[in-house]
């Protein structure tokens, strides 16, 4: 049975993709920080093993993917999606702020796929998965450390890509537009339509659908597609 570890997985698209990947009969463990009612009720819906980590925390990361590993046995495939949303002017924006949003994706995601590399690279088989965001190809105001981060989840996911390619790992990323979660919370139904006007196909995405792309990406069919950026966006920002 295939196995996967995913960080950010207590909501949202991680929790999606935590039940698309449990509904595909794979073995499925996922890191939470704060959230613990949310992940506890979906490891009890999926099976799928809960575990607290602050993937900020190099020290956290490396005893959450022991423990993960110890459940699962090995990981077949690692899904970095773990992230924080902030809306301010960047004259505004406190140097704990940028630290915390490039601590949570981007050296997250540096930190989880350092711990998990060894063991895909002795068995010569592997698949990454970063989630990114359409803010990090163009760029959002006032989200200029969010932008930061996600944009460099991109340059990380293309470099990776040719650095393990030769070890039989993949490494891919998806790149979500606007996605009915929480963190359009902020947004009232006015700001929402006008998001699905400038949408073609005329509505907002669902953690679903970027949660299908992410299990395609970790599975067989794509064993030859490496270092690719993907927008699950409806033509947002096209």
């Amino acid at each position: 049975m295939r196995t996967v570890l995913l960080s950010g997985g207590s909501r949202g698209i991680g929790a999606a993709t935590v039940r698309a990947f449990a509904a595909a009969g794979w073995r499925v463990a996922f890191l939470y920080r704060q959230s613990e009612a949310p992940a506890l009720a979906l490891s009890q819906a999926t099976g799928a093993v809960a575990l607290r980590c602050d993937v900020r925390d190099p020290a956290s990361v490396a005893e959450a993917c022991a423990q993960a590993t110890r459940a699962l046995g090995h990981v077949d495939a690692l899904v970095n999606n773990a992230g924080v949303a902030q809306q301010k002017l960047l004259t505004d924006v406190t140097d704990a702020d940028w630290r915390d949003m490039l601590d949570t994706h981007l050296s997250g995601a540096f930190y989880l796929s350092r711990a998990v590399l060894g063991g895909m690279i002795r068995r010569g088989e592997g698949r990454i998965v970063n989630v990114s965001s359409i803010w990090g190809q163009v760029g959002a105001s006032c989200e200029a450390p969010y932008s930061a981060a996600k944009a460099g989840l991109i340059g990380l996911t293309k470099a990776l890509a040719k650095e393990v390619g030769p070890s039989g790992v993949t490494v891919n990323c998806v790149c979500p537009g606007v996605i009915e979660t929480d963190m359009l919370a902020g947004l009232d139904e006015a700001d929402l339509e006008a998001l699905r006007q400038q949408t073609p196909l005329g509505r907002l995405g669902t953690p679903q659908d970027v949660a299908g792309l992410i299990v395609w990406l970790c599975g067989p069919q794509a064993g030859f597609v490496t270092g690719q950026i993907i927008g699950v966006n409806g033509g947002f920002g096209q």
